[in-house]
């Protein structure tokens, strides 16, 4: 496995991957892995023969009073979670390399990232956007794959990918659990043993509710309250609970069609996403 720091140095191996004739792979990630992140690795090398991971904590998708600060690293840890898994090569992005000090340059999403986390975090997707932008010009991967627990952040990728003609196909792979339903996360680390117990209402919350979409509700309303009262009751504070088209991401009063019933709530000073695909 090869651990990349420069940019120079990842499009040099990739370039002699691909004289190879070999398809290349990628998992962009935040760091500090977990199942979750090995999980799309195995899914990047379904379609590839050599898989890249990336890690590095993005500053420019941090709000002000966000957790960047407090968001947990180990490269030690990762790298061998990697070189478990198969993985290629690791590439390490330098903000100096990344961000210039006077980058002034953003890629925007003016659709898809406007509710939801959009809403809840402003200028969020703007770094996504443009920090995926940036790495896959870097890696010029032919297939990349995000998880679905970041339902929102995968769509708005995929539109971006779209739009401008990005020659990499984005798979969106299945969220991987906790053994009591927990959307594995590298925040999760940052819960206190009482948050750690009471934080698994936001899957079952999301599990009532489709409970009660599988009896026949179809009422948005009614499917979300069932969120709020599970996630309330265990002491979060919701920051949201929508029910919105799987394509538009616009609100879905009834669901008639795909949608994602999607969820957000502070545990504590942790902030936890989820959600699940109903229709």
């Amino acid at each position: 496995m090869r651990v990349c720091r420069g940019i120079q140095e990842i499009r040099d191996i990739v370039s002699g991957w691909r004289r190879r004739g070999d398809r290349v792979g990628f998992v962009p990630t935040m760091g500090y892995l977990h199942e979750g992140h090995l999980s799309l690795v195995d899914w990047a090398r379904k379609s590839s023969s050599r898989v890249v991971v990336s890690i590095y904590v993005n500053p420019t998708q941090f709000g002000a009073n966000e957790d960047y600060g407090r968001y947990p690293r180990d490269p030690d840890r990762d790298e061998v979670l990697c070189l478990s898994r198969g993985v290629d090569a690791v590439f390490y992005p330098d903000e100096e390399g990344l961000y210039a000090p006077d980058h002034s340059t953003w890629v925007l999403e003016e659709c898809l990232s406007q509710p939801l986390c959009g809403r809840s975090r402003p200028g969020h997707f703007r770094g996504v956007t443009t920090v995926v932008t940036k790495l896959f010009h870097i890696v010029q991967p032919d297939v990349a794959v995000f998880g679905q627990k970041d339902a929102q952040q995968a769509l708005v990728v995929q539109r971006m990918v779209r739009d401008l003609d990005f020659p990499v196909r984005v798979v969106v792979a299945p969220i991987v659990r906790e053994p009591d339903g927990l959307a594995m996360s590298s925040r999760n680390t940052l819960l206190s043993g009482d948050e750690r117990q009471r934080a698994p209402a936001l899957f079952r919350g999301l599990s009532a509710a489709a409970a009660r979409y599988d009896a026949g509700e179809r009422e948005a309303a009614a499917l979300c309250a069932v969120v709020t009262d599970v996630v309330t009751a265990a002491g979060g504070t919701v920051d949201y609970v929508e029910l919105v088209s799987r394509e538009t991401l616009r609100p879905a009063p009834r669901l008639e069609g795909p949608t994602v019933l999607a969820v957000a709530a502070w545990f504590g000073r942790t902030r936890l996403i989820d959600n699940v695909f109903l229709g």
